[in-house]
């Protein structure tokens, strides 16, 4: 489904070698009226929808296109200079580049192809001092880019912090769809918990173990299911084992949006212990949390990043980073408690269907697209 905006020829820039393995990203490229060439794979991006590869890497042609990066200091230039040429024969109206380090590699191209740019923050990219340093503290992308998009009030803090025009940084927090992740009722199922995420340092699934491990030794009919996979899946599968859990806690995998969805509907709450880690990574505004309470599922989280933007005392219970004793307590809270986890549940649902639909969201982002086109 497109956004009611009009339509727009928009060029879309995503690291990812799959540009829809991303939920919100995939959004973008479903419901933006509209994507007509699609950059991808690697930052800056190699690969384009249209034309062929910007770099060619196996093939016949690869040879060539090693030797042709030699002009360019390599891949990464050639693929910029490639992307102006290519920019300038597809002719988009506007360039959305998703994540701050995408939009800084590509900055210069798009300015020199004379295409406006609006980059879209996610999270790590606001925050790393590695990547805000590399990039020269966005100077440049501050300078051309158009718009800035936020998805937490935390991020556009710190964009402003670091030098970021006031009047381009733009807060648009994601979008879920409600018709998928639809209420259920937390009261009249067992007391199970349910966290969907990458197995990451700053998602922190250790400490939900950790925390959870309590809740078992209080009330033992408790249990704990964990989607995801990542670095730390096998740690946290040691972790289970270690402490005791392994009839508890459910290291399930990775499952497909349909069986999250399902997963919800049997859940009292949905926990995620987000912290910041020792290279300053931060979430933005995590997915996950917004469909938990499109789902009328309360949510038990730390205070960070764009969370306490969407969960509140009606919403869900919230502790401070690293506090597992406080997580722990909330949980216990749930269990004994089913009355209050359906009116939590209930509040969240409410609040998602008002302020996170992802067609108004994606609409929003439309709009500052449209700005930013017609601003040439």
């Amino acid at each position: 489904m497109a956004s009611e905006g009009r339509s727009l020829r928009i060029a879309l820039a995503s690291p990812a070698e799959n540009a829809w393995s991303e939920t919100f990203i995939a959004a973008h490229i479903e419901r933006l009226n509209k994507v007509e060439l699609l950059l991808s794979g690697g930052v800056p991006p190699r690969n384009a929808s249209h034309g062929g590869p910007l770099v060619r890497t196996t093939g016949p042609w690869s040879l060539y296109d090693r030797l042709a990066g030699r002009r360019f200091g390599g891949a990464p230039g050639l693929a910029r200079h490639r992307l102006v040429e290519r920019l300038k024969a597809f002719t988009p109206e506007v360039m959305l580049a998703e994540y701050g380090n995408m939009g800084a590699e590509i900055a210069a191209s798009c300015e020199r192809a004379e295409v406006p740019l609006v980059v879209h923050f996610h999270g790590f990219d606001a925050h790393r001092p590695d990547y805000i340093q590399r990039y020269g503290g966005y100077r440049e992308l501050f300078r051309y880019a158009s718009a800035l998009v936020v998805v937490s009030r935390a991020m556009e803090a710190q964009l402003l912090a670091i030098g970021a025009p006031r009047e381009k940084v733009i807060y648009n927090c994601y979008g879920i769809d409600v018709d998928r992740f639809t209420p259920g009722r937390p009261d009249l199922v067992p007391p199970h918990f349910l966290a969907v995420g990458r197995f990451a340092e700053k998602k922190a699934p250790h400490l939900t173990i950790a925390a959870f491990s309590k809740v078992v030794a209080a009330r033992p009919e408790a249990r704990l299911t964990m989607v995801g996979q990542g670095r730390l899946w096998e740690d946290c599968r040691q972790l289970v084992g270690e402490l005791g859990l392994g009839a508890s806690v459910d290291l399930c995998g990775v499952r497909k949006p349909e069986e999250i969805a399902r997963l919800m509907h049997a859940s009292r709450a949905f926990v995620q212990h987000s912290v910041v880690t020792p290279d300053n990574d931060h979430e933005g505004t995590p997915l996950a949390v917004l469909e938990a309470m499109a789902s009328a599922v309360p949510v038990i989280a730390t205070r960070h990043a764009g969370i306490p933007d969407v969960v509140d005392g009606e919403r869900g219970l919230l502790c401070e980073e690293r506090d597992v004793d406080a997580m722990a307590h909330h949980m216990v809270t749930l269990v004994d408690d089913p009355g209050l986890a359906l009116r939590m549940g209930l509040a969240g649902r409410a609040y998602a269907e008002v302020a996170h639909r992802v067609e108004v969201q994606v609409g929003r982002l439309q709009h500052i697209l449209e700005r930013a086109a017609r601003s040439t």
